[in-house]
């Protein structure tokens, strides 16, 4: 096994290791929360990560998240829409209406 001759001296040392330097972590705001959040980790605030919740720490939130974005479809949206029928109808009855409240002013 090899052993050094001599020992290491305390400048060489610390020449040596002027180069271990610490590096400040690269941190990104939190799109759920806009708190201040570590890149590429889940945000220690409320436990969101990659456009969902990975964490368990706010399940009340992410339940809150979820039914305030319902998801559409198309059946939703026929449903929604009025019919051309019954925008007919609806004409029709309003036209009666007015012509009914004409008769009696006369």
């Amino acid at each position: 096994m090899a052993v050094p001759k001599k020992r290491t001296g305390k400048a060489k040392q610390a020449t040596r290791r002027a180069n271990w330097k610490g590096e400040v972590p690269a941190t990104t705001t939190c799109p759920n929360c806009k708190e201040i959040a570590p890149a590429h980790t889940v945000c220690p605030n409320c436990g969101y990560y990659k456009d969902d919740f990975a964490s368990i720490k706010n399940k009340k939130a992410a339940e809150e998240v979820k039914e305030e974005k319902p998801k559409k479809t198309r059946a939703k949206k026929a449903k929604a829409e009025p019919k051309a029928e019954e925008v007919k109808e609806a004409l029709a009855e309003e036209a009666k209406e007015e012509t009914a409240e004409e008769k009696t002013e006369e």
